[in-house]
């Protein structure tokens, strides 16, 4: 009998615990297990605002995949089509080459990417908050807008660019990101014999008229009164009309004089879902409540790209594209495959939210776990047992709380290490969202001889050649 190949494109939370589950309950004379992911890790998005804020370090909150996986193969690039006909993934890896993967069973775990809008000037001045690399960078451009500020001398209007800093999104991310901001800037101000931390002006916006409506009313309307306790201004009902590299225009009509801008205006499902002739919801793969692609051979979806039943709501809903249903789908999904694999019967995706939880900093934070509103102290201590418990190894518990301890005693060192020096990062620079296939190559791509130098195919059904 042939060994079975089975291919995850996407190593997040939901790609991940799929790839380890198969490996725990499936030999390696049953399966082959190939991930195409073009990180070399799982990223706890939750914590990259204390990444940026320096509390924490990047590896604190980067789980190596290689930790993980034992027997699965990874592949290092982006799935930028799928034939689905062909049962072949075309990807292109971090090398710009060109592979062709085929597989029995395909379980797409793409995740998503930051939702831009077509707003003039937001992709080539903003800083995304999606990967480690945003997170790095947007450390190292704010302390350099301080080094610049506290040396602008008698040029005011530099001064008050440089101190200004401008977030797009009222929802977790952004809330966290603002507050942590406000955090990084003010207590390096404090380093800086030239600058004043009242300057410091760090503004949120967003176009819903309320801060983090899914908390509810309440524990919403917390979270904005300690953040503008703290000095943060907030602007509800209002989005971004234009930026440039030193100003930021919005939609009231107001021009905030700006060197960094920061956008966690929303999501989108990844560009490859695009490539499939499959039916989609708000750019989302329609799956049925096991998980599989409907009209789709042997093909599963999760995560941010899928849109699963909620059958825990008791309604019509689909799932919050979040990291607890992610993790929980990988799990289900590789159980499902199992059950097909072995002629089995699949189970229903069925998971009951356990709950949100928002860090603002320092000891506060807002929390709503099983349903109970909890703010400050309380909030906070269940914040951070949350992310320990979320993290998904030892090392990576070890790692968070020693980071959180060093900082609490010691303090922070605003180091700039020059990232991106000399030049401006846009988005596109960390998520790249172009080069993705039509039917028509994808069709080409998948039957081209020309994809296989040697005329042979390797024993994980890939076939290699350059990127012309």
């Amino acid at each position: 009998m042939s060994t079975t190949r089975i291919l995850i494109v996407g190593g997040g939370f939901a790609g991940l615990e799929c790839a380890h589950r198969l490996e725990r309950r499936l030999t390696a004379g049953e399966a082959e297990i190939t991930m195409v992911s073009d990180q070399n890790h799982q990223l706890y998005l939750p914590l990259l605002p204390q990444v940026a804020a320096g509390k924490l370090t990047a590896q604190s909150i980067a789980v190596p995949l290689r930790r993980m996986l034992r027997r699965t193969t990874l592949v290092p690039g982006s799935a930028i089509g799928v034939d689905a006909g062909a049962k072949a993934v075309v990807v292109r890896t971090i090398d710009e080459q060109l592979r062709t993967l085929h597989y029995d069973y395909l379980v797409l775990a793409p995740g998503s990417v930051t939702r831009k809008f077509d707003i003039p000037g937001v992709a080539e001045h903003a800083i995304g908050m999606k990967t480690l690399a945003e997170a790095a960078y947007l450390r190292d451009h704010v302390i350099a807008q301080l080094d610049l500020a506290a040396a602008a001398g008698d040029n005011p209007e530099e001064r008050a660019a440089r101190l200004q800093f401008v977030v797009v999104g009222g929802g977790y991310a952004g809330t966290e990101t603002v507050a942590y901001l406000h955090r990084l800037t003010t207590r390096a101000a404090k380093r800086y014999p030239g600058l004043d931390a009242r300057e410091i002006r760090c503004h949120l916006v967003d176009l819903a008229p309320k801060l983090m409506p899914e908390l509810g009313e309440k524990l919403g309307a917390k979270a904005l009164r300690v953040l503008e306790r703290r000095g943060v201004e907030i602007s509800l009902g209002v989005s971004v009309a234009a930026a440039t590299r030193d100003s930021v225009t919005l939609t009231d009509g107001r021009t905030l004089p700006c060197r960094t801008l920061v956008w966690t205006a929303g999501v989108a499902p990844s560009p490859l879902i695009a490539t499939l002739d499959a039916e989609t919801e708000q750019g989302r793969l329609v799956t049925g409540a096991n998980l599989s692609v409907s009209g789709l051979d042997r093909v599963y979806a999760l995560g941010d790209a899928a849109s699963v039943p909620d059958l825990a709501s008791g309604s019509s809903a689909v799932c919050a594209p979040t990291a607890q249903h992610a993790t929980r789908q990988g799990k289900a999904a590789a159980m499902n495959l199992i059950a097909e694999m072995r002629g089995f019967p699949a189970s229903d995706y069925r998971h009951k939210d356990l709950g949100l939880v928002v860090d603002l900093g320092g000891p506060q934070a807002v929390a709503k776990p099983l349903g109970i509103p909890l703010s400050g102290i309380a909030a906070q201590t269940v914040t951070s047992a949350y992310h320990l418990m979320a993290l998904r190894t030892l090392t990576a518990r070890y790692r968070a709380v020693g980071g959180w301890l060093l900082n609490a005693l010691a303090g922070d060192d605003y180091v700039r290490i020059g990232l991106q020096a000399g030049r401006e990062a846009s988005l596109d620079d960390f998520e790249r969202t172009d080069g993705y296939l039509s039917p028509d190559q994808l069709r080409e791509l998948t039957n081209r001889p020309a994809l296989v130098p040697d005329g042979v195919e390797n024993r994980t059904g890939e076939t290699t050649g350059a990127d012309s």
